[in-house]
């Protein structure tokens, strides 16, 4: 099974400069890509097909007790978007080159207590509060505030959860 190996994972991670807690489980089909830092703290687990990708110079910092659902994306590197040049009525296209500009790295915090649910996607430089519940398959595009439920795509915070 995909859970059998979770201790020899995270011996690969902790060998390769990662900083992981106690209490970890992190199925073999888990991938993390690229060379940026990861810190992973206590009583974590990281389901499935998971992704991570670790740009130069961010870190991917998860926090204790969070659930990472299968198929979960946490992205630190993405681009700036290209303009498009006024257009020259004898040119063929208006722009120069890719639609993808040049390249950008932020890192991503992932606070104690946080659920990711199934096929969810954290994008570059955000935070997602502690206690918080993203749902299946909803992509954060901005910080998302402690104790809170939030769902769609872009995510959207469609309640608050307390601590009492």
């Amino acid at each position: 099974p995909d859970s059998r190996c979770n201790g020899f994972k995270v011996a690969l991670l902790r060998w390769a400069g990662a900083k992981i807690g106690a209490n970890v489980r992190i199925y073999s089909s888990a991938s993390f890509v690229g060379v940026g830092d990861l810190e992973i703290g206590d009583d974590v687990h990281i389901g499935e097909q998971v992704l991570m990708t670790l740009t130069a110079g961010t870190i991917i910092k998860i926090g204790s007790r969070i659930d990472i659902g299968p198929r979960v994306m946490i992205l630190t590197g993405t681009h700036e978007i290209n303009p498009l040049r006024t257009p020259d009525p004898q040119e063929k296209h208006p722009w120069d080159g890719h639609a993808a500009g040049k390249g950008a790295s932020k890192s991503v915090t992932i606070e104690d207590g946080v659920w990711l649910g199934a096929g969810s996607t954290i994008l570059p430089g955000c935070r997602v509060g502690e206690g918080s519940v993203i749902g299946a398959a909803a992509v954060v595009i901005k910080d998302i505030a402690p104790w809170s439920i939030a769902v769609g795509c872009p995510a959207k915070v469609i309640r608050q959860r307390y601590a009492f």
